[in-house]
């Protein structure tokens, strides 16, 4: 079952005369991932490398370091600590001394590991995103059943021919909602799944070779 942090957490390490700080933290969004990266960032560091993973999407950055020492070592780090809705940033302040690519990427994954270790987690609910079409007058009674489902309202959207909307929950209950809905409707409501696209890329290029 995957987990997420309970709260923010840090870890002090150094290597080779480098010293590097690895802060993570609970996130629910892009945005907010982007936010934690951009507040506890160290402009005067020589590096401020990341990660983030919520669901299917995720993100990275090497930010200066040779590609593919620091950011996708800090990602293989979450996924490999079976962690989701988090972000990690590893923040390097350079001491003189390569540590080539093996060793940044030793570095940078496990500061992350270590500090994902360090804090307390809790586990995640593998929910499920859904979509429908409702009509207007079934929307409120649909509103109101979502909670004994555990599904939450994450997006809504009024059509001239009803209000579409998003839902997550728990993967277990999303059978139980299907069979209300169209019980409700008299079959008319379908339940779909609704596809996230996900994106991979660092944004980042190669600049040097420390």
């Amino acid at each position: 079952m995957p987990q997420t942090l309970v709260s923010p957490a840090q870890y002090r390490e150094e290597i080779r005369k480098s010293r590097f700080l690895t802060l993570a933290a609970p996130v629910e969004s892009a945005a907010a991932a982007q936010a934690f990266i951009t507040a506890h960032g160290d402009p005067s560091a020589t590096h401020n490398c990341w990660a983030w993973k919520i669901g299917q999407q995720y993100r990275f950055s090497d930010d200066g370091e040779p590609g593919g020492t620091a950011g996708r070592p800090i990602l293989a780090a979450i996924e490999g600590q079976d962690c989701d809705q988090v972000v990690v940033l590893v923040i390097r302040w350079y001491g003189g001394i390569q540590l080539g690519t093996g060793g940044l990427a030793r570095a940078y994954g496990g500061g992350a590991s270590k500090c994902l270790q360090s804090g307390e987690r809790r586990e995640l609910l593998r929910l499920e995103r859904c979509a429908c079409l409702a009509s207007f007058a079934e929307l409120p009674r649909i509103k109101a059943r979502l909670e004994a489902f555990q599904a939450q309202l994450e997006e809504e959207h009024f059509q001239a021919d009803g209000v579409f909307l998003k839902l997550a929950l728990p993967a277990e209950r999303v059978q139980a909602l299907r069979d209300w809905l169209l019980d409700l409707s008299r079959g008319r409501i379908e339940l779909q799944h609704e596809r996230y696209k996900s994106f991979t890329e660092s944004v980042d290029e190669v600049v040097d070779n420390r």
